[in-house]
C-alpha cells in the first residue's frame, strides 16, 4: 500500500440558515451534538480532492466513490483527509479533532459506465408549497422524485468552490462543476419534495458518468428503494441519476439519509 499526502480543510458550515435545522447550532445541541453539522455533501466534497489528485479529470468522468459518515465535522475544525492506495483504489478517511468522522473508497473504472436517462422516469417538478412531511406515506418505496433544476452560472460556480474550500485549480480553470455539487442534487430530490425539519445524510455510493460545466443546468431523477427504521431512526434510500441539461448523465448514486432522527420522535 502507498499513501498520498494528507489534505487539510478548515470545515465550513454553509447551511446554518437552511430549512434543515441539523445545521443550526441550537437545534443540533438539543440533539446532543456540539453545534451545527457540516453537511455530508461538503465532507464528501473534501474527500474527492485526493481521488482527483491521483487520477485527474478521468476520475470525474468515470471514477467511483463511496462515503459513510459516522461522526460530525464542525465548522472551523480542521478536517484531515487521508488516502491509502491498494490494488482496488484508495481507502479514504476523514479525521477531525482526532476523531474518525467519515470513511470511504474511490477507484477509477476502466471505462465510462452506460446509464440511459430513459431508465429513470422523469418526475413532475416539485411544488414547494405542496410538500408534505417526510414519512412512510410521502416516501413510499417505488415513488419517483425530481428536483427543481439548477443552472450553474459563473457566480454560483465561484461561490461553490469557495464554500468547499477546494484548492485544485482544475475546477476554476476548466469551469467544471464540483462533485460535491453533483451529490447535493441527491439531497434536493428529497428536500424539494417533502418537508424535512432536521435530517442527516449518512452515506452515498457514487458512479461518476460525466462532467458538467458552467452554463449547464443540473437536474435529477430518483426512485425510493428503501424506507425503514433502525435504532429509532427512520431511513430512506434513493437510486438517483443526476443529469446535465436533462439528457447527459453525470452520476448514478445510491443515497442514504435519516429523514426522521429518533430525537424528533422522542420530542413529539
Amino acid at each position: 500500500m502507498s499513501s498520498l499526502p494528507p489534505y487539510h480543510v478548515s470545515a465550513y458550515n454553509t447551511a446554518k440558515a437552511s430549512e434543515n435545522k441539523i445545521h443550526d447550532d441550537a437545534t443540533a445541541k438539543r440533539f446532543g451534538f456540539r453545534g451545527g453539522l457540516v453537511g455530508g455533501v461538503h465532507v464528501y466534497a473534501y474527500m474527492t480532492h485526493l481521488p482527483v489528485q491521483r487520477w485527474g479529470r478521468a476520475w470525474l468522468e468515470r471514477g467511483t466513490g463511496d462515503c459513510r459518515f459516522s461522526k460530525p465535522v464542525y465548522e472551523g475544525d480542521i478536517a484531515e483527509i487521508t488516502a491509502e492506495e491498494d490494488a482496488e483504489g484508495l481507502e479514504l478517511k476523514v479525521t477531525s479533532q482526532s476523531i474518525l468522522c467519515a470513511t470511504g473508497r474511490a477507484a477509477l473504472s476502466p471505462a465510462v459506465a452506460r446509464v440511459s436517462p430513459a431508465d429513470f422516469q422523469a418526475a413532475t417538478p416539485p411544488v414547494h408549497d405542496a410538500r408534505t412531511p417526510a414519512d412512510e406515506r410521502s416516501l413510499p418505496v417505488g415513488r419517483w422524485l425530481g428536483m427543481n433544476p439548477l443552472r450553474v452560472d459563473a457566480a454560483y460556480h465561484a461561490q461553490d468552490l469557495q464554500d468547499t474550500r477546494e484548492t485544485d485549480p482544475l475546477y476554476a480553470r476548466e469551469g467544471i462543476v464540483h462533485p460535491g455539487t453533483i451529490l447535493r442534487c441527491c439531497n434536493w430530490v428529497l428536500s424539494h419534495n417533502v418537508v424535512l425539519p432536521a435530517w442527516m445524510h449518512v452515506g452515498s455510493t457514487v458512479q461518476n458518468l460525466g462532467i458538467a460545466r458552467i452554463g449547464d443546468t443540473l437536474g435529477a431523477r430518483a426512485r425510493v428503494t428503501q424506507n425503514y427504521e433502525h435504532k429509532g431512526h427512520k431511513f430512506v434510500e434513493v437510486d438517483v441519476l443526476v443529469l446535465a441539461n436533462n439528457e447527459d448523465p453525470l452520476a448514478r448514486v445510491t443515497h442514504i439519509a435519516i429523514y426522521r432522527p429518533r430525537q424528533l420522535a422522542e420530542a413529539a
